[in-house]
């Protein structure tokens, strides 16, 4: 129940913060908006002010702002109505609803790093048979201070030095054993792994595991930004990295992609691992929420914004009749997409109780 909860609160949030985009710049530009409203279905909560309604709806899987005149068919050419607006305001009205969602994933992580997150120390919890660490002495318990000279604290740190590392090279490990300093040579050895987008890639080892001693790492207010922009352009460039694999093939669509049902066990996850583990979630949901909103597909907000520009190319709106055909794709694309990631969910989280059920 309280992982359930967390899921709608968490979805709540994202959808809130996308809509408010959408709304507080139409208002701004002088468009009248009729309705704004959280989730689908029944209305739990009305209120008018000021010529608009607020709801809040009993199905909690989205959100909606109406405009006036925000349809071809509707549109009576008043100047408060959406379609009585230049494309560019008209751009800024539909952009800024992702803009908004991905200033928010940011946020979240500069208050990460700000407030402190959990990370392991370099104590060494374990050695891989046959890698350099274990042929060249290092013991559990060791912890390493330096690699090639680096000082590094935090497991991450010892990560990135040496996954850049390439077969058959020696590193200079120096490490604190009891109330002795040693400095050690050891091999590196290569492993190929699948990364965050499921390409093969080699990584540099040295054959060690983590100690469970883990710290909390705080950063000041402005490496805590820095840090943030860095989290956030490294997500952006591997969310559209793994987009071009989709379409390419590289990657497969049913081990890539989630629903609502599949985000709701990785909410249940980070719930149990605490509220840094939440809020990262949260983070990477709004970043990819918006990314996702700028594909260029009809009915989504980069479909939207492609129209906004062949429409400043023609001079013209496209025609109802077109309107409509558009809309009835995107539709029934964002519908099968749905499908297909709830069957999916429901394969890889129940798959195997399924076949037993069935089968044995």
């Amino acid at each position: 129940m309280v992982s359930l909860l967390i899921f709608l609160f968490i979805l709540s949030i994202l959808i809130l913060v996308h809509e408010f985009g959408h709304f507080i710049i139409a208002k701004k530009i002088g468009v009248k908006v009729e309705q704004f409203s959280l989730g689908f279905g029944p209305a739990l909560f009305k209120k008018k002010k000021k010529n608009t309604e607020y709801s809040i709806n009993l199905l909690p899987l989205g959100g909606f702002v109406k405009l006036a005149g925000d349809n071809l068919e509707d549109y009576t050419g008043k100047p408060d109505e959406y379609f009585s607006q230049k494309p560019g305001k008209r751009f800024w009205i539909i952009f800024f609803g992702p803009l908004l969602n991905y200033f928010l994933g940011f946020l979240f992580f500069w208050l990460i790093c700000f407030i402190g997150y959990p990370t392991f120390t370099t104590k060494v919890g374990g050695l891989i048979d046959g890698f350099g660490a274990q042929e060249s002495g290092i013991k559990v318990g060791d912890k390493i201070t330096a690699i090639d000279g680096k000082k590094v604290e935090y497991w991450e740190e010892l990560q990135k030095i040496v996954y850049v590392k390439r077969s058959e090279d020696y590193v200079k490990v120096s490490l604190a054993r009891g109330n002795s300093n040693l400095t050690l040579p050891v091999r590196i050895h290569e492993r190929h792994v699948e990364d965050q987008v499921g390409q093969k890639r080699r990584l540099g080892l040295l054959g060690i595991t983590p100690f469970d001693e883990v710290v909390t790492v705080k950063h000041g207010f402005l490496p805590s930004f820095l840090l943030a922009f860095h989290k956030t352009k490294d997500l952006t460039v591997m969310t559209y990295r793994a987009l071009g694999f989709l379409a390419t093939g590289r990657l497969s669509m049913r081990e890539s992609m989630t629903g609502p049902l599949g985000i709701f066990f990785i909410t249940s996850k980070a719930a149990r691992l605490g509220f840094i583990a939440v809020l990262h979630l949260m983070a990477v949901l709004s970043l990819s929420l918006a990314i996702f909103n700028l594909l260029p597909l009809p009915i989504l907000d980069g479909g939207h914004i492609v129209f906004l520009a062949l429409e400043k190319i023609r001079g013209k709106h496209l025609s109802i009749r077109m309107d409509k055909a558009i809309n009835k794709v995107g539709v029934t694309f964002i519908m099968f997409l749905a499908i297909f990631v709830t069957y999916n969910d429901i394969v890889r989280n129940f798959g195997n109780k399924i076949y037993n059920f069935f089968i044995k």
